[in-house]
């Protein structure tokens, strides 16, 4: 690729991202009012000015204005919408407290809002793919090179050699160790010590630098560091297992000493309000949809086969506390939850109903009550029998971290097929694996892609008995 047909121009870029919000939040309203009006109301132009002057704090807040060549698009669709609704909420907060509603059309307002929303995501949806097809071509493109010869260094080199799209130019590697001590081959040359590097970047041959270093090199990081903050290079940390553990975790200061919370739960002030606002929106709404199911599944169990319709039955809960998960029965006999013994495949306990509701998971349909009553939520790791995790946690590493959030009805594990009889310990550390990415990773976005998916292939499965 030819790195030298266009370098650098991030304040250009940025400048012009915010003058494209401003056209479109402006182009948005106006359409709005012509939709409804027939013409274009002067009266909502002080308005529209206030909000654009609202959404450009808002996403300057949220840093939308910052690089997304290497982020994925649903990051920056999320950042592009959340300030986008701050300022629409800003302006019936207004209305509301000002009495001044009644003056503006609420259909105007509500056609702005949705146009307005899509429209900023649709251009930036243009603009990204025109970018990447650029990119494709050599354009728009920044030289890196990586320091350290790490697996991780070496997958990121595979990265930037899969996808062009991200126009990054990998030049190759540096390194000060010795030839032998290299881990495995390189996807690109070895081009020589760390000191060159520096010099390449001194001369602005090099835009971007990757430091992939394990955390117990910190002294040799740290020198790095120093010196490439002598250069115009952005560099970056590629961390290993645990510094990545590290980074996701949460500083607090006590005092004058600062501590960093290793084991912790990402659903704290701001995030827990919006997770529980979440679970309170979606079980109210999916349980007024799926009422008629329910009445129906309560009725099968009722008929075919004697006992309660509701079954009880204990799991661990947030913080590894006891608490009583409803499902409808499925079993003629059913486990007390204090042995381990899972539903299998052609179980005698289980009935032809039941095995029905378990296949297409109908049986966790109360759940959403438990979800109501915030012993759990929609989207979590699934709560486990109690024996299970006094088996487990002695064998399965951070097995109890999963512990950290509520338990949910569907979860990361499930929609990626760990769903169902855990017959192995390897299926086990699988699926303590996903619920751990889930927990590091955890977004209302993420929430949203699991409910989704689990609609169309994570509630029906060969894995469930």
């Amino acid at each position: 690729m030819n790195s030298r047909k266009i370098r650098t121009h991030g304040a250009e870029f940025a400048i012009l991202y915010r003058l494209c919000d401003l056209a479109v939040i402006g182009s948005s309203l106006a359409a709005a009012s012509y939709l409804h009006l027939g013409s274009v109301v002067h009266d909502w132009l002080v308005i529209g000015t206030l909000i654009s002057v609202c959404y450009l704090l808002f996403a300057e807040s949220a840093h939308l204005y910052r690089s997304w060549r290497v982020s994925n698009f649903q990051g920056q669709m999320m950042a592009t919408l959340l300030p986008w609704f701050g300022a629409c909420a800003l302006l019936v907060a207004f209305f509301f407290f000002s009495k001044t509603g009644e003056e503006f059309s609420r259909i105007v307002m509500f056609l702005w809002f949705v146009i307005g929303g899509t429209g900023l995501i649709l251009w930036r949806y243009i603009a990204r793919s025109a970018l990447s097809k650029l990119r494709n071509y050599g354009f728009n493109t920044r030289r890196a090179a990586i320091i350290g010869t790490t697996a991780n260094g070496i997958e990121l080199a595979k990265e930037f050699k899969r996808n062009h799209a991200l126009g990054i130019e990998l030049q190759g590697f540096y390194e000060d160790r010795c030839a032998d001590r290299i881990e495995g081959g390189l996807p690109s040359p070895m081009l020589g010590k760390v000191n060159e590097a520096l010099e390449q970047a001194k001369q602005g041959n090099l835009q971007h630098v990757y430091i992939a270093m394990p955390m117990h090199a910190k002294d040799r990081i740290a020198r790095y560091l120093n010196q490439f903050a002598d250069t115009t290079a952005t560099t970056y940390l590629v961390p290993d297992f645990f510094t990545y553990n590290l980074l996701h975790s949460r500083w607090q200061t006590i005092g004058h000493v600062h501590t960093l919370s290793v084991f912790d739960t990402p659903f704290s002030g701001v995030s827990a309000w919006a997770k529980r606002l979440e679970d309170i929106l979606l079980s109210v709404l999916i349980l007024l949809l799926i009422s008629p199911i329910m009445i129906g599944v309560a009725l099968g169990v009722k008929l075919s086969s004697a006992g309660p319709v509701i079954f009880k039955q204990y799991r661990y809960g947030l913080d590894g506390r006891k608490i009583e998960v409803w499902k409808f029965r499925s079993m003629s006999v059913m486990d007390n939850g204090d042995s381990v013994k899972q539903a299998t495949k052609n179980d005698p306990r289980v009935t032809p109903f039941g095995a029905f509701i378990r296949r297409t998971s109908l049986d966790e349909l109360p759940q959403f009550f438990n979800v109501l009553q915030g012993s759990m939520s929609i989207v979590g790791p699934r709560p486990h029998a109690v024996a299970h995790n006094e088996q487990y946690r002695a064998i399965v590493d951070r097995y109890m971290l999963r512990h950290k959030v509520k338990p949910g009805i569907t979860g990361w594990a499930q929609i990626n097929g760990y769903r169902g009889e855990t017959d192995t310990l390897d299926k086990m550390e699988k699926r303590i694996q996903f619920d751990l990415e889930y927990i590091q990773n955890w977004s209302l976005w993420m929430d949203i892609k699991i409910v989704i998916a689990t609609v169309f292939k994570g509630f029906v499965g060969k894995a469930a008995y």
